[in-house]
């Protein structure tokens, strides 16, 4: 299973990286209605920080922002799951293919936080850079200025009115 195809499947949600049920059913090759139905039986295994019910406004954004159709399909609010829930669900579902199907999600979930990881040391470098560069822009100007109270004092003194004898 590529990583690509999974990654394309994990959306953010309230701040979290999650995976929709019906993309999941997908994956396991198994009817949404089968994933839910498992999730219902074990409830007390999928706390709110491992799945949870999307409301109206955040399945409508996250419809408009695939392109998917809005007539036909499901007649319930989908429901996300968390890294901690997809690893849960595949320990429910109990199949070989879950299991496959869950090591190829963790890859993909693992691979996304490297990348945000090294996203994050990359701003923290670019920040530096720019810090580095603003105060030796300072510097430069610091020095300009003197350079041109010096030469205006240089002018002011050759300019002025001079006393004594010619």
């Amino acid at each position: 299973m590529e990583l690509k195809h999974i990654h394309s499947k994990i959306f953010i949600v309230r701040n979290r990286n999650v995976m929709l049920d019906h993309d999941l059913a997908g994956l396991y090759q198994e009817p949404t209605k089968r994933i839910n139905e498992a999730v219902k039986r074990n409830l007390n295994r999928f706390p709110e920080d491992f799945m949870f019910q999307l409301t109206k406004e955040e399945w409508h954004n996250l419809k408009s922002q695939n392109a998917t159709s809005s007539w036909g399909g499901r007649r319930t609010l989908p429901y996300c799951f968390t890294e901690h829930g997809v690893l849960m669900l595949s320990s429910v579902l109990k199949s070989d293919l879950a299991a496959q199907v869950n090591i190829a999600i963790m890859r993909a979930f693992v691979a996304m936080r490297q990348h945000a990881l090294n996203y994050e040391a990359l701003a923290t470098a670019l920040l530096q850079m720019e810090n580095s560069t603003n105060q030796r822009f300072l510097e430069i100007n610091q020095v300009l200025d003197a350079l041109l109270k010096q030469k205006k004092a240089k002018e002011d003194f050759e300019q002025r009115q001079r006393i004594g004898f010619k």
